[in-house]
């Protein structure tokens, strides 16, 4: 059995997941977001869709990029 690096917990049935060079095992997807998944630049939330970006930096949404000063990001056209 494999343990799982965000809770410990020893169990058959973790799984791998890469994200870019990073590689960790899991026994479950939230452990896996928890540890995995980018945080927004301005609120900290995890991001476990597409987010949205300005420049290199990483939102959950238009509302947190216009606070952090990203203007031009709005939730809809």
């Amino acid at each position: 059995m494999a343990t799982c690096e965000t809770c410990g917990n020893d169990y058959d049935k973790t799984f791998t997941l890469t994200r870019g060079d990073r590689t960790g095992v899991f026994d479950s997807f939230e452990c896996a977001a928890q540890a995995m998944a980018p945080q927004c630049a301005h609120c900290g939330t995890r991001i476990l869709g597409h987010g949205v970006e300005a420049g290199d930096t990483v939102y959950c949404c238009a509302h947190c990029a216009r606070a952090a000063g990203a203007a031009q990001l709005t939730d809809r056209a």
